[in-house]
């Protein structure tokens, strides 16, 4: 994933003493939880996660390649997480071999990049005959806002559309699940408004605190809001159409 775009949430945990509170955020875990449960049942031989950053959604093997195009990124992931592979590499020209993965996943990457069908063709290529891809992506047109652009999303996806896409890739999709709600959609264009007032008071980047008593209690709070808000919007995401959903999940198998 391309990272440079200043304006992020990613500029908050920068620091490896950040990385744990990032990994907290209610919509990161949801997500994780997701991708998890769609490959429990599955008979993993090896995973290629592309755009992992510093927090990867697959954590539960160490049979798993993590990539991304940050170098910064994969270092600090490698540092705080140990498990598995980890390579710097552009997902629209993946340095590896065609049919090496039995999985690939690509959750929330799809959206920054300009040639998202590149992309697909990529992963369609690395992975085996009858492998599975698993993608997240934000979901309904409409819903674009002022935290896509925050965060560089190129756009936002209706599921025909990326049905579409994924079929014209070789991929045929097999299952569809909502991962966020319309809840999700709301509190992020808030977050962001919130964020982009503070930079504006605070100058180009907001500073972090350096008292060590004040920020553990911070990020004991961070913690359990984010526990909290989270059962909130997984409630959303469950009782809410899939018509309203602000982020879903499709696995698809390689034809």
């Amino acid at each position: 994933m391309n990272h440079s775009n200043a304006n992020r949430f990613q500029d908050f945990f920068e620091e490896s003493k950040y990385t744990l509170l990032k990994n907290y955020l209610y919509n990161y875990r949801l997500r994780k939880m997701a991708v998890e449960k769609s490959l429990q049942h599955e008979n993993i031989k090896l995973i290629l996660e592309v755009g992992s950053g510093i927090s990867p959604v697959m954590t539960k093997t160490r049979d798993i390649i993590y990539s991304d195009l940050s170098f910064a990124a994969i270092r600090l992931l490698k540092h705080s997480y140990g498990k598995g592979y980890y390579v710097v590499a552009d997902s629209l020209n993946l340095p590896f071999k065609s049919k090496v993965f039995s999985h690939t996943i690509s959750s929330e990457v799809l959206e920054h990049l300009k040639d998202d069908q590149k992309a697909l063709m990529e992963l369609a290529r690395v992975m085996s005959p009858s492998g599975k891809l698993v993608v997240t992506f934000p979901h309904k047109k409409s819903y674009f806002a002022n935290d896509d652009r925050f965060v560089s999303h190129f756009r936002r996806y209706e599921l025909s559309e990326m049905k579409s896409k994924l079929i014209d890739a070789g991929l045929r999709p097999i299952n569809i699940n909502k991962v966020l709600g319309p809840l999700e959609k709301i509190t992020m264009c808030f977050v962001v408004y919130c964020f982009s007032v503070v930079q504006e008071i605070k100058g180009e980047k907001v500073k972090q605190p350096n008292n060590t008593v004040l920020m553990n209690i911070l990020g004991q709070f961070f913690k359990w809001a984010n526990r909290f808000y989270m059962l909130l919007a997984w409630l959303d995401a469950r009782i809410m159409p899939q018509s309203f959903a602000a982020v879903l999940l499709i696995k698809a198998k390689k034809d």
